[in-house]
């Protein structure tokens, strides 16, 4: 969901979560804003800045997960100039740009000990101190975090520190996902709907067939509410009368009867009695290809060119499909190619 948009729903479970966060935005407490992925996590950290005394003041997104863990804490606190290579010039961090407003910290499960340490000392005493420096920057900054953990399983196995957890769990806010938001699919599925019908300019919007609500409704969303809004958007675009209801969904954008899969690759051979089972998931290895010719003198020489005779026989018995190929022997298909440049075999019909 875009941050220009308001939000859409009518169960109850999910306007108990809304609500929830518009009594929290005008206290000057940390939240921490709980659920999957696609839940509007993000909305609502929006929401408990523009309600709060503090909406005329920045409101600062930092992704947690986004940056190399050497980087957190200098992308958080800022660092002084010649800190550490690289820093030519002095910092400020997202601490000191959200200055007088909000700070959304998303996936904070992912924060390192040493800036779990840091953000600790920000929250009890609302200062920072950038790398490099020696003394402490005085921060005015309301802190909203989300994650999709389960923060206190964290804290028992060591991960998470309790008393961090302790100061910003004010208030926390769990976002249903939207499998449990009864009714609400149909009504979000028109909402993006009639605006994907706009931004096509069609003369209006013809809605869903009844057998399309009814898959919309029956999926189960793993991604919510942004899963959804992909799948109608897909299935109005595609949609080929605008004057027809919308009725074809394609849930997996990936699906595609030439879509590579594991059936294409040659079925392995049977397993003998006595040999051991094979790993689940990977194919046996192909039977081996004919001796190599004789004549070779050298060791190094064999080797080459029974590997050269390896691919020949292989690339044969997979009609010289290279995918194929580079399954059968347990070869990425780099690697294969690699191997078929290094015996000038691309140059042959292996190539096509």
């Amino acid at each position: 969901m875009e941050r220009s948009q308001n939000f859409i729903g009518q169960s109850l479970v999910f306007l108990d979560a809304v609500e929830r966060a518009s009594r929290a935005a005008p206290l000057d407490r940390p939240v921490l804003v709980i659920g999957e992925r696609g839940t509007g996590k993000e909305l609502i950290a929006e929401r408990l800045h523009h309600l709060s005394s503090r909406w005329a003041g920045p409101l600062v997104t930092m992704n947690c997960a986004a940056l190399p863990e050497n980087l957190i804490e200098a992308e958080l606190f800022g660092h002084e100039a010649g800190s550490f290579t690289g820093a030519a010039k002095t910092r400020h961090g997202r601490f000191e740009e959200a200055d007088g407003g909000t700070l959304f910290l998303d996936e904070l499960a992912t924060l390192s000990s040493a800036a779990q340490d840091r953000l600790l000392r920000a929250v009890e005493y609302g200062e920072i101190t950038r790398i490099g420096a020696s003394k402490p920057v005085k921060v005015d900054v309301r802190i909203v975090a989300a994650t999709n953990e389960h923060l206190p399983a964290l804290v028992d196995g060591g991960k998470f520190r309790a008393d961090l957890l302790d100061r910003l769990s004010f208030e926390v806010i769990t976002l249903p996902p939207l499998r449990m938001r009864a009714g609400d699919v149909p009504l979000l599925a028109e909402h993006f709907g009639r605006r994907m019908a706009a931004e096509l300019e069609w003369p209006s919007w013809p809605g869903f067939s009844s057998e399309a609500m009814r898959e919309l409704q029956a999926f189960g969303w793993p991604g919510n509410v942004r899963e959804l809004r992909n799948v109608v958007e897909r299935a109005v675009y595609r949609h080929d009368d605008p004057e027809r209801p919308v009725a074809a969904i394609q849930f997996d954008p990936f699906a595609s009867p030439w879509a590579l899969t594991q059936a294409e690759c040659p079925a392995p051979p049977p397993p003998s009695a006595s040999a051991e089972p094979a790993l689940a998931g990977l194919e046996e290895a192909p039977a081996p290809p004919p001796v190599p010719p004789s004549g070779v003198g050298d060791f190094r020489g064999a080797v080459t060119a029974y590997e050269r005779a390896l691919l020949e026989d292989a690339l044969a018995r997979n009609r010289y499909n290279q995918r194929a190929t580079a399954a059968a022997l347990s070869l990425s298909y780099d690697q294969l190619r690699h191997a078929l440049k290094r015996h000038k075999l691309l140059d042959s019909e292996a190539a096509a």
